[in-house]
């Protein structure tokens, strides 16, 4: 909004400064500004409501150091981190963008789903929460919006330029002949020199028609893997925060550079119209995410419960879909990978052995592999930095594949 109302003082009224809002790197520096602000501010008014309320965390004794201790810690602390997105979002970014109103709506979707799984859970009085098929069919609906609004909407585009872009050119600076804006579905492969795949190629043999089935279930299943994901890593104090905030620096960088003719060109990858506003949705998400961790770091004043986790796994796997880094999320968020596949692990191997020898046997001694740690002994808070140190490597690696072909 602010956007819009300075873009208007510069071009009507010329007004000194107005100007600076054109620049990216300017709203999202505020955006992230605004987004530390509103947690750390609003974030102990929010915590001791929600005390008052008596919106605490029910524990069950799975027999970890510290656990019982977290009993009434107040939970539903995802509102802080959605609140955070969404203000400066709407302040500092141009709201009309396809790309913007997308991961909103992901956001506030989300969101949702997970408000009504925490508010079953404290104030229905009941453990397991909202059913899994709620959540599932809810995870299918915002697939089925996001992968048809990628597929078909005229504004989701990629540019294929006639001629190179000089730096005098600039990125809002290009002659209209020099380039052609087509609608493709053509998504980046890692660590491949052609690393371009399009996804209607997967079953040429089959009509055009069938493209938008594959490509909608596949969006499906990535955000329910990266939203449960998320959910699953939000175990102990800072961990899942802290990791979403590394990945969402990671993203913003891909959004910066795919949304850049300039950098594009140079390192040789899509270039995608209008996808630089991005940048400033992630620079909200990173500053919510460390902005929460203020008060989630070790001894946690609040959790964020089901309403943020499900809503940052989200967030993150739509931002991977629209800057087309889909095919890097194994990477990327190879601790959601990982946590996701010790649980899988750690039910199928019980489930095996007990169907086959009669008694179950674990491969963990006890999933989420964070959990497993703490068996160990190992104190919640080394495990947390340990995460975080293999997140931010992983991240490296993830940027690092623009070059690395």
């Amino acid at each position: 909004m602010l956007y819009y109302l300075f873009d208007f003082l510069n071009k009507k009224m010329d007004l000194l400064g107005a100007g600076v809002f054109q620049y990216i790197s300017f709203r999202a520096g505020m955006a992230t500004l605004f987004s530390l602000l509103i947690t750390i501010t609003f974030g102990k008014q929010l915590i001791n409501k929600l005390r008052r309320k008596q919106v605490g965390e029910t524990v069950r004794d799975l027999g970890l150091d510290g656990q019982i201790e977290k009993a009434g810690t107040p939970t539903m602390g995802g509102i802080m981190i959605i609140l955070a997105i969404v203000i400066p979002v709407l302040l500092f970014s141009k709201i009309d963008n396809i790309y913007i109103i997308l991961l909103l709506v992901s956001t506030v979707w989300m969101g949702l789903i997970g408000f009504l799984d925490d508010y079953i859970k404290v104030f229905k009085k009941n453990k397991e929460g909202l059913q899994g098929k709620f959540k599932v069919v809810g995870q299918i609906g915002l697939g089925l919006i996001v992968g048809l609004t990628l597929f078909y909407h005229p504004d989701v585009t990629i540019r294929e330029f006639v001629s190179p872009v000089s730096v005098s050119d600039g990125v809002g600076m290009v002659s209209e002949t020099s380039f052609e804006d087509v609608k493709s579905m053509v998504t980046t492969i890692p660590f491949f020199k052609d690393n371009e795949f399009d996804y209607s190629n997967i079953f040429p043999f089959m009509p055009d028609g069938y493209t938008v089935i594959i490509y909608v279930l596949w969006v499906i299943f990535i955000v329910t893997a990266v939203s449960n994901g998320a959910n699953i890593t939000d175990g102990i104090d800072g961990l899942a925060a802290g990791t979403s905030a590394i990945i969402g620096l990671a993203l913003a960088i891909f959004a910066y550079v795919s949304g850049n003719a300039i950098f594009s060109q140079y390192l040789n990858i899509m270039f995608i119209p209008n996808s630089g506003e991005i940048v400033i949705f992630c620079a909200a998400f990173v500053g919510a995410c460390v902005g929460f961790l203020w008060y989630n770091t070790h001894p946690a004043q609040v959790f964020m419960g089901d309403t943020g986790s499900l809503s940052i796994g989200g967030i993150i796997a739509v931002l991977a879909l629209v800057i087309r880094k889909e095919l890097l999320i194994p990477v990327l968020c190879g601790i959601f990978l990982i946590e996701n596949l010790s649980v899988i692990l750690q039910v199928g191997y019980f489930k095996y052995t007990k169907k086959r020898f009669g008694e179950g046997k674990r491969i963990f001694l006890m999933s989420p592999l964070h959990h497993h740690y703490q068996k160990k002994g190992i104190h919640e808070s080394k495990i947390v930095n340990r995460f975080w140190i293999m997140g931010i490597l992983l991240a490296i690696i993830s940027v690092a594949t623009l070059k690395l072909r």
